[in-house]
């Protein structure tokens, strides 16, 4: 952790810098080489091994972001949440995880885990209670994510930390849909923190990543498994990610204030009849969130009252996007239920509460107005019909 720097926009724009000696430039050089020299060097640096010089920044940078002591960049958001969980359990040991998480680490779960005789059982509920309560003799890692995709459920994360410590069990948080500008993990007892970097950290919808952060001693535990897994992220996009960071505390606090704007219209309006944001006093976790977080986030979700159809009202939209992704300048809207979660059964879904008709909505850096005036003809059209 670079302790120079306090506040997000300092350490988004300074931290872990790689200086340009020669030109002294204000951007960061770009090493494009995968081929390093072996002989008389202190490190023997391979693109695989996660030590490039770009590498090696960005990961001083994903630390102090997350007041840490030590990161690694990965190429995607699920390689970095695979390669954190396989490289601390082997066959024969049990995860605990919470019950709503991102679709993809729910298959990862169901689809491989078995694969490796890896036990692992599914929270009741988002509750401290609920995770003690799957706790076996050979349980490993608590695994949890808060807020939740796409229901923005929130976890106690201290509690959680706490329970993982008294029971000597290594603790995992996808901090993703929060990102680093409002909440910190590891200040809360969390062992490791992992982020598909794609999201808030790159913020352009043209970035593929993911990020591990703990501390020193674990990273060279994920770092054993990683080498062999191959997942390391190319250089040049570690570049551009470097480069996205440095306006990430920006970003986010611009899109945590529209999405309280459109949450508290969305809540308001006859037409809607669930709104799911942490920022509204009528969530059941506000207080936690308002305890825990420093901003509610730029995510939400929303279902449509009976007779209007999510589909034809995603069709309606011309300012806020359909998209498979989330988190850019750019608002975007999807349906979990055939996209983030669309690997899951019908019963999973339902499961986790889940809806056919559910709506993500990724508010962007737009004028409120504009967002709102966009869905008010979406919703009048689809209502005339």
């Amino acid at each position: 952790m670079n302790k120079k720097y306090k506040g997000i926009n300092t350490i988004c724009t300074h931290a872990g810098e790689l200086e340009d000696t020669k030109f002294k430039g204000a951007v960061s050089p770009l090493y494009m080489s995968t081929s390093y020299a072996f002989e008389d060097v202190e490190v023997k640096r391979y693109p695989r091994y996660f030590n490039t010089p770009n590498q090696v920044a960005l990961a001083k940078k994903m630390a102090a972001l997350e007041h840490a002591e030590a990161a690694l960049i990965f190429g995607s958001g699920m390689a970095a949440v695979s390669t954190a969980l396989l490289s601390h359990v082997q066959t024969g040991d049990h995860v605990v995880l919470q019950n709503t998480l991102y679709g993809g680490t729910s298959n990862l779960i169901t689809e491989e885990f078995d694969k490796f005789k890896i036990e692992y059982s599914f929270t009741k509920d988002a509750s401290p209670a609920s995770f003690e309560a799957e706790i076996r003799e050979n349980t490993r890692v608590i695994y949890i994510e808060t807020p939740s995709n796409p229901l923005l459920t929130i976890t106690d994360v201290k509690a959680v930390a706490q329970l993982a410590k008294t029971k000597g069990l290594v603790s995992m948080i996808d901090n993703t849909f929060a990102s680093p500008v409002n909440q910190n993990p590891i200040d809360l007892g969390i062992d490791i923190v992992i982020h598909s970097a794609t999201k808030y950290m790159g913020g352009h919808s043209d970035i593929l990543a993911g990020v591990v952060i703990s501390s020193e001693e674990k990273i060279d535990t994920v770092f054993q498994m990683a080498k062999n897994l191959g997942g390391n992220l190319s250089d040049y996009t570690v570049w551009l990610l470097e480069r996205s960071l440095k306006t990430m505390g920006l970003r986010v606090k611009a899109q945590n204030e529209n999405a309280q704007i459109l949450a508290e219209y969305l809540y308001e309006n006859d037409k809607v009849a669930q709104v799911y944001y942490p920022g509204l006093k009528s969530h059941p976790d506000h207080e936690l969130a308002n305890a825990q977080m420093k901003g509610f986030g730029g995510m939400l979700s929303f279902e449509l009252i009976e007779g209007l159809d999510a589909q034809k009202f995603q069709k309606q939209l011309q300012l806020i996007k359909s998209s498979m992704s989330l988190a850019g300048v750019e608002s975007t809207i999807l349906s979990p239920s055939k996209t983030s979660h669309g690997l899951l059964t019908p019963e999973e879904r339902a499961k986790q509460g889940i809806k056919d008709g559910l709506l993500r909505f990724s508010v962007g850096i737009e004028e409120s107005e504009d967002l709102i005036a966009d869905i008010e003809q979406a919703l009048k059209h689809i209502s005339e019909k």
